[in-house]
């Protein structure tokens, strides 16, 4: 019996430790076909890791009920809204725990949106996309307080020197801000998560994800999402990133500008757009931004 990969069995434990004591031993006894004796907690954590086939198999346990698969997208920085259903928290949990094991970097290659993490880059322009908001929006989520996970370390290391940020917010009017710099714009992004308390949820299904490139080397990247505060959704944000590979880096990617329009959910009409948030950016408009 193999149990779980490493990295799903660590992830899969974290999990599992949100579930009641009661419940762990009952599922321990259920995986194990009641072979194998259990003491503890900790004790059913590792034998229901040991003994499941797949991680899969584990998230659909009636015991991994839906509320505890919530609390932890919730505390990786994922928000999902507040009525999905098990079989969707189930799928968006095995999707980051595959992009995880993509991404995932040695502490050194952290300061930087790293080049391995996405590939080559260019020779595939979706992936690069959904791989690049992946990393961005589980960091920038994490600076959050209310998250129960430490904040990942943000910081000007991950923007170029004359990064752009331009904000726009549409409650009932139009406010702009425009920032740049590296360390402005880490710390005007840093507050929106930080002071607060906003969790962005993209959405990097087709109509909510788009990636542009030019042929001097910038990437566009569009995505749109719902932004939340605690339980609430407080309504829906476009943002569109620039990327632009560094030499002096490890050739790793950087952030060169960033258009972030948040509009709150007073000002948008009618519930479907909140469950599924598209891109308004036409592809004529994003390769504007590539030229």
């Amino acid at each position: 019996m193999s149990g779980l990969p490493k990295t799903d069995a660590d992830r899969g434990s974290k999990l599992l430790r949100l579930i009641s004591d009661h419940d762990l031993l009952a599922l321990s006894d259920t995986v194990t076909n009641k072979m194998i004796a259990v003491g503890s907690a900790e004790e059913a954590i590792r034998a229901i890791i040991t003994y499941s086939k797949s991680s899969e198999e584990l998230l659909k346990r009636k015991k991994v009920h839906r509320d505890v698969i919530f609390k932890y997208l919730a505390n990786e920085g994922i928000v999902m809204p507040v009525n999905s259903e098990k079989h969707q928290l189930v799928k968006t949990t095995l999707e980051y725990w595959s992009s995880s094991k993509i991404c995932q970097k040695s502490p050194a290659d952290n300061d930087h949106v790293s080049s391995n993490a996405m590939g080559d880059g260019l020779s595939d322009l979706v992936t690069l996309g959904r791989q690049f908001c992946e990393w961005f929006f589980q960091l920038w989520n994490s600076q959050n307080p209310t998250v129960e996970q430490a904040p990942q370390e943000w910081g000007p290391q991950h923007f170029w020197g004359d990064v752009r940020l331009r904000l726009r917010a549409i409650t009932g009017e139009e406010n702009m801000e425009e920032f740049s710099g590296a360390d402005l714009v880490s710390l005007r992004l840093q507050a929106l998560p930080r002071e607060e308390c906003l969790l962005f949820n993209p959405n990097l299904e087709p109509q909510g994800l788009r990636t542009l490139s030019s042929a001097h080397g910038l990437v566009v990247v569009a995505v749109a999402g719902t932004i939340h505060r605690a339980q609430g959704c407080l309504g829906l944000f476009e943002q569109v990133f620039g990327l632009i590979r560094s030499p002096m880096d490890n050739n790793s990617w950087k952030i060169k500008f960033i258009d972030l329009k948040i509009r709150s959910q007073n000002s948008i009409e009618g519930t479907k757009e909140m469950d599924s948030p598209e891109l308004t950016y036409t592809s004529s408009e994003l390769q504007l931004l590539c030229s």
